[in-house]
Order: C-alpha cells, then sequence, then structure tokens
C-alpha cells in the first residue's frame, strides 16, 4: 500500500496564502527567470554583494540601535558599553564598521562594471539613474554613521566633511545649517544625524532599491563588454 508523504510546513503555509491571494503563479513567473551564462562572473555579482551588505548593515544596525544612545553625554560611553559589556557587541559593532566600508567599496565598483560594461546606454538609463541615487545614498549612510561615536575623529571628520556643503553657491550656508542645526556640531547634529541614519535613509534605500530591482527584472541583466 503505497503512503503519500505529508507537505511540510512551509508548503503548506504557502499553499494557504496561494489558496486565498493567488501568489505562486506571479512570483513563479517573476522570479524564474534564466540567469545568462556571463553572469556568473565575478564582476557581475558585485551588485548582489553590495545588497547583501546591504542586509548585514541592517541587522547589525538594528543590534546596535538596542543600546546606542544618541546623546552627546552618552553616546561614547554606550559604545563602550557595546564593545566591553554586551555578549558579542564588539563582534557585531566591527561587522557593522567594516561591512560599512566594504559596503562603499562594492558599490563604486559595481557603478563602475556597469560603465565600462556600457550596462548604462538604452534601455537602461533610468536604472543606471536609481544606482546613482543608490550610491549616494550608501555615501549618505556612511557619512552620518560616522558622527554617531561621537570621538574626536567623529567630531572632526564630520565638521571637515560637512563644510564641504558651506561652498555649494547662493544656497551653501542655508544647507549647512540645515545639517548641523547650528553654526557648529552640536547635540541637534547628532540627533539629526542619528534620525537620518536611521530612518530616512533606510526609508529611500528601499524605495529606489525596489526599483533598481524592478527594471532588472523586467530588462533583464546586460550583456558583456
Amino acid at each position: 500500500m503505497e503512503t503519500t508523504s505529508r507537505p511540510n510546513w512551509w508548503t503548506r503555509v504557502g499553499d494557504w496564502f496561494d489558496e486565498r491571494l493567488n501568489v505562486r503563479g506571479p512570483l513563479e513567473v517573476f522570479l524564474r527567470k534564466p540567469v545568462p551564462k556571463h553572469a556568473i562572473r565575478w564582476y557581475f555579482c558585485l551588485g548582489g554583494i553590495t545588497f547583501s551588505l546591504f542586509l548585514i548593515q541592517g541587522v547589525t544596525g538594528i543590534l546596535l540601535s538596542l543600546y546606542y544612545k544618541p546623546t552627546p553625554e552618552q553616546a561614547y560611553d554606550s559604545i563602550l558599553f557595546i564593545m566591553n559589556n554586551v555578549r558579542f557587541g564588539w563582534l557585531i559593532r566591527s561587522i557593522h564598521s567594516w561591512s560599512a566600508s566594504l559596503m562603499i567599496a562594492t558599490c563604486v565598483a559595481h557603478m563602475l562594471r556597469v560603465y565600462i560594461t556600457g550596462s548604462y546606454k538604452k534601455p537602461r538609463e533610468l536604472n543606471w539613474v536609481a544606482g546613482v541615487f543608490l550610491l549616494l545614498l550608501t555615501l549618505a549612510f556612511g557619512f552620518t554613521g560616522y558622527l554617531l561615536p561621537w570621538d574626536q575623529k567623529a567630531l572632526w571628520g564630520s565638521t571637515v566633511g560637512s563644510e564641504i556643503l558651506g561652498v555649494v553657491p547662493l544656497i551653501g550656508e542655508y544647507l549647512l545649517g540645515l545639517l548641523r542645526g547650528a553654526a557648529e556640531i552640536s547635540a541637534l547634529t547628532l540627533t539629526r544625524f542619528y534620525g537620518i541614519h536611521m530612518l530616512a535613509l533606510p526609508v529611500l534605500a528601499f524605495i529606489f532599491l525596489a526599483i533598481h530591482f524592478v527594471i532588472i527584472r523586467r530588462q533583464g541583466i546586460s550583456g558583456p563588454l
């Protein structure tokens, strides 16, 4: 007598949703797309590596935010507490710091690959624009996160970096005041950087990532040089 194996819980959950929302068919059409042979070369994987580092940044950033205190009196001490007292806190912060640098490097390398292989040309101009915005957001993540440890290196680095906005013609002083919240780096600056780093930039990043991925799925991976 033959016995049929019962579907696992994951399959049953999928069947439950598909019965009510009919999502399996559209998802299979969207996800099951052949990958061209040239796309398995390592330099065609730089975008995926950047996205993986972004996810690592998100997870480790959420864990760090459980203990970080964005005030001038407590910011540096909270970093020391994470590094010395929280279990595996030193590891989480190190992963967050190193993956931030790697994310910027792989994002720049990905943009260079797209430019060198001509993947920004018609009909992929809009995807190139979305990628440029993602590069700017990546740099903004690094810049706003640089101040959060609130040590001398962070203070002077953020002071010099923010002063670049002051030289923008006509609106430079306004942009500098909007970013800092005061004439100098202060408690308000730290609060603004933390809010931008944890709230504004992730929302914008997810929006442009969604646009980026949808266009890639519609147009497919670009060809080699």
